[in-house]
């Protein structure tokens, strides 16, 4: 029989009678996934996903490196598929799993009896294929609390399947269980590790990033497009919405006090992002935000920014410190792209001295000499939608 993967399940198997629509989403996801990489059956079976590829042209290299960004699922392994029969999963052990038996010092097998027809306990198989394994491999010891290879056994409904010790998944929910969101994008090394982790709790993502040319890029803007395109594997396909902020950003360089620039510029990026939300059906606003990083990000700040907005803002990385941040952006592969020297529109405008607990009378006061509404439709109307 063809080797398969086998997902294990993460917290979707506690969500009760709720639980099939976790499940059709996962598989679902699962099935965009592998399409690129061959013809697969995908389906679920107590608490375990199986994907079967259908011909010998699908890629399994491809579709393994897919599963591991699947958000939903704890453990992978890659498995052999046998009989029902001890001998059987015996001669499929030597055979799938020789170089990692001849290579190890100590192990051990674990059998798991899902199949209660099966004639064996899981105790007793584990018992016959371990005491085989025992005199055919002289380098190896049995270990039964910290072996340094396992051999699974599992006994299912339709065959058994026998495989080495499992890899972490991606964790986390399906995406698209939790409702829709935008998420700000920046060129930073925050606002793709925030997208990545609210994701993670089951949230498909638009993104919105604010483009200030000439006084940022094009490269600036591709640099955005490719932590984008960083972000796929883990979160689906993305569309970028794109806005125009230039114009903002002069009015309020020429209208506004400069030490309240920077807080009365997130307030115009969240009424926008709220905008966007609308017309995209999403029920909140991700940011990047990390408490006391920099100036907009004191208490007072983000109570200021926040104030213009109805949807909820989520900040999922407002209490770590950078080195945890950065962690997960090397883990994810955007770091390397987030630290390239391209300047974003917050950077180009940043004032000399920005004020730290802006007060919210003196900001509407600021923005009475503004056409708000104006500026935000105008920048809604110039928006470019680019998929990645």
């Amino acid at each position: 029989m063809n080797e398969i993967i086998l997902l294990k399940l993460g917290e979707l198997v506690l969500k009760g009678l709720n639980r099939r629509t976790f499940e059709d989403r996962l598989i679902a996801n699962a099935k965009r996934r592998l399409r690129p990489h061959g013809d697969f059956k995908v389906y679920t079976k107590q608490s375990t996903m199986y994907v079967e590829p259908k011909n010998d042209a699908c890629d399994l290299d491809g579709a393994w490196e897919a599963m591991t960004k699947l958000f939903g699922v704890v453990g992978l392994s890659r498995a052999r598929a046998c009989e029902k029969d001890k001998d059987a999963m015996l001669q499929t052990a030597i055979e799938y799993l020789g170089d990692k038996l001849a290579a190890a010092k100590t192990f051990k097998v674990e059998s798991k009896r899902a199949d209660k027809s099966f004639p064996m306990t899981s105790i007793q198989l584990s018992q016959y294929v371990g005491g085989e394994l025992d005199e055919k491999y002289p380098n190896l010891a049995v270990d039964v609390h910290h072996p340094e290879l396992t051999v699974y056994l599992e006994v299912r409904d339709y065959a058994a399947y026998v495989h080495a010790d499992p890899e972490p998944g991606a964790g986390g929910l399906p995406v698209g269980v939790g409702g829709r969101a935008v998420s700000l994008l920046s060129g930073g090394i925050d606002s793709p590790v925030a997208s990545w982790m609210i994701a993670k709790r089951g949230i498909a993502l638009e993104m919105v990033h604010f483009f200030s040319y000439p006084y940022t890029s094009e490269e600036a803007k591709q640099k955005v497009l490719d932590l984008a395109k960083l972000l796929t594997p883990w979160c689906g396909r993305l569309t970028v919405h794109v806005v125009p902020f230039t114009a903002i950003q002069e009015e309020l360089r020429r209208k506004c006090p400069e030490d309240l620039f920077t807080v009365l510029m997130r307030r115009f990026m969240m009424r926008i992002a709220e905008r966007v939300a609308q017309r995209c059906g999403a029920g909140a606003i991700v940011t990047g935000e990390c408490l006391g990083q920099v100036a907009s990000q004191t208490m007072e700040a983000m109570r200021a920014t926040t104030a213009v907005c109805t949807l909820p803002i989520l900040r999922p990385v407002v209490g770590m410190d950078k080195e945890e941040i950065v962690r997960i952006a090397r883990k994810i592969n955007t770091f390397e792209t987030s630290i390239l020297p391209y300047e974003d529109c917050c950077t180009v405008f940043t004032p000399r001295h920005p004020r730290l607990r802006p007060v919210l009378g003196e900001l509407e006061a600021a923005e009475a000499a503004l056409d708000v509404d104006g500026l935000v439709n105008a920048a809604v109307e110039g928006i470019e939608r680019i998929q990645v």
